[in-house]
């Protein structure tokens, strides 16, 4: 498919001598024709960050929509701006199909009168079978979603062994090889196309709530809380903001059996699942990147997890809820990274299976008023339970240490001379960061 889209863009520049570039309607790059002028000046910031970031800034993207290129059927002319970056005059071909747009072809042309009528228009007839492959990609596209979101959602039996089914018929041959599954959330706006992450076989929004084979599991990632350890939900020493938002985790939950699966009103968000092809369940590299990128676009609060690489589809449901479980915990401990790894988690493997009510020992120390008392529990179980290397930590008296530990107990009711009663204290103060 990319090099059907290639050789038509290289067909434009031929017909029209000037170096063609075809983005899709959010301005992302598809193909690109070669530029082969010794003057340096030929080329603009905009289709250089175009062609090395492989996407437009938002300002570009409205600078060039003024133009009313989402509407044109015709070439449309936008003049040179230097103040946007613009160096160079362009010549907009709209990519339609049945008057939808679908992309634009973008020419590096000032000229005087440049490109005769007629060479326009044997461009825009290439433009017409670029669209068509486009929607074929679309069309492509939301069939897969719609059976990844099938699949995704199912209740365990003869409902999901058809829709693993019917994925793997549509994938073909590649669904027996590698693949990983990823989580963004919250993800707002319409689903990214597939090329937003290299390898990506099929991805859909999922409504909160909608996964099935699970108990409910809703993140909130919110900022300072009342309440939790140190009064925040991602730690006193995570060295990165908080973010707001939900993660959805598998449930069955209000959305559950909703149209498309991304049944959201105005301004709600979704779930964004996606199945990525792997060349070696070691080659994520290339994915955990293109997915920091998709957290960066999907703006503040976004969260992501990956599951651990999988051969064939028999266990999606599985890796789509390391996927969730990921991303919860990359929400309490920033330091997993902005894409965590299911393998790279830890206990919080564990702790995201728990219950979401926090654990009645701790309630007590969820009140405001015992948030210092929170904190300096969680500290001593971090340093396991050394008093020296706590005080230290926390900056203060051995004494003053031993007074407040000696205060958790009397509102847990538990002794934290005991292993396990060390162990339900640390997992439940740990779990309220979910």
């Amino acid at each position: 498919m990319k090099d059907d889209y290639q050789e038509l863009v290289d067909e434009i520049s031929a017909l029209l001598g000037v170096p063609a570039t075809l983005e899709n309607r959010d301005f992302g790059l598809i193909a690109f024709g070669a530029h082969d002028s010794e003057d340096d000046t030929a080329m603009d910031p905009v289709r250089t960050r175009s062609i090395l970031t492989r996407k437009s800034t938002p300002a570009v993207r409205a600078w060039f929509e003024g133009f009313g290129i989402t509407r044109a059927t015709e070439p449309v002319r936008i003049p040179a701006a230097p103040d946007a970056g613009v160096f160079r005059g362009r010549i907009c071909l709209p990519v339609r199909h049945r008057g939808t747009v679908l992309g634009y072809v973008w020419l590096l042309d000032d000229s005087d009168p440049g490109p005769s009528a007629s060479r326009l228009a044997a461009a825009m007839e290439v433009t017409s079978r670029i669209g068509d492959l486009l929607a074929d990609e679309v069309r492509a596209g939301a069939d897969l979603a719609r059976e990844l979101r099938a699949v995704l959602t199912a209740e365990p039996g003869w409902q999901r062994d058809m829709a693993l089914g019917a994925l793997r018929a549509a994938l073909g041959p590649s669904a027996d090889g590698p693949h990983v599954v990823l989580c963004v959330a919250p993800w707002r706006g319409e689903e990214p196309r597939v090329r937003a992450v290299p390898g990506t076989a099929a991805l859909c929004t999922l409504p909160y709530g909608a996964v099935a084979g699970g108990h409910p599991a809703t993140v909130t990632a919110a900022g300072p809380a009342a309440g939790r350890p140190n009064g925040s939900s991602t730690g006193a020493t995570t060295g990165r903001g908080s973010r707001s938002g939900t993660v959805s985790g598998p449930g069955n939950g209000p959305g559950n059996g909703r149209g498309n699966g991304s049944g959201s009103g105005p301004g709600e968000a979704d779930t964004l699942a996606l199945l990525v092809r792997l060349r070696s369940p070691d080659a994520l590299a290339p994915v955990l990147a293109a997915v920091a990128r998709l957290c960066e676009d999907a703006g503040p609060g976004a969260a992501a997890g990956s599951c651990a690489p999988r051969r064939g589809l028999a266990e999606l449901p599985a890796a789509w809820r390391e996927a969730v479980s990921a991303a919860r915990a990359s929400v309490a401990q920033p330091r997993f990274g902005p894409v965590a790894q299911w393998t790279s988690i830890g206990p919080y493997r564990l702790l995201t299976a728990l219950p979401t009510e926090p654990d009645p020992v701790i309630r007590p120390l969820l009140d405001p008023v015992h948030t210092e008392l929170a904190h300096t529990a969680e500290v001593f179980l971090d340093h396991a339970g050394q008093a020296g290397r706590t005080a230290s930590a926390l900056g203060i008296h051995r004494q003053t240490l031993y007074y407040r530990l000696s205060r958790i107990e009397q509102l847990t009711g538990l002794e934290l001379d005991d292993g396990e009663d060390r162990l339900l204290l640390h997992m439940a103060l740990k779990a309220t960061r979910l």
